[in-house]
């Protein structure tokens, strides 16, 4: 039964979701670098440096690859939390009592990777990872 209840297994399992499904973003925008110049355009209107916007690669490439091999991974969920806070301040703030055409919550999956990095900041890495903490 102990097989069951595995914390470190599902440490494992919330760090690969979270970094796996995020990374996915990031390598697009690695694609597509002109996705860069939305950010740009949003930092400036806030009175924020637009080469701010080249931290989107630290959020969405380095810090998810740290919570896939879990190498720092508590690090690496927190620059997740700060980056997707960025990214709900400066993009999807309009959006915060807003419903999808199919009834779900507008920002669901903003909220999915800011909290899943929360909990992983707050868990720890498990015993999976290259460097556990």
């Amino acid at each position: 039964m102990s097989g069951v209840r595995n914390g470190s297994a599902g440490k494992l399992v919330l760090r690969l979701t979270v970094g796996i499904l995020l990374l996915f973003h990031g390598v697009a925008k690695i694609v597509h670098p002109e996705s860069l110049g939305m950010i740009e355009k949003a930092l400036t209107a806030v009175g924020l440096p637009a080469e701010l916007a080249y931290g989107v690669y630290l959020g969405e490439i380095v810090a998810p690859l740290m919570m896939i091999f879990g190498i720092y991974a508590r690090v690496g969920a927190a620059v997740v939390v700060v980056n997707m806070a960025f990214a709900i301040f400066l993009v999807h703030s309009g959006d915060f009592l807003d419903l999808t055409k199919h009834g779900g919550w507008a920002l669901e999956l903003q909220a999915f990777y800011l909290l899943g990095a929360s909990a992983v900041v707050l868990l720890g890495s498990g015993r999976q990872a290259l460097k556990p903490d």
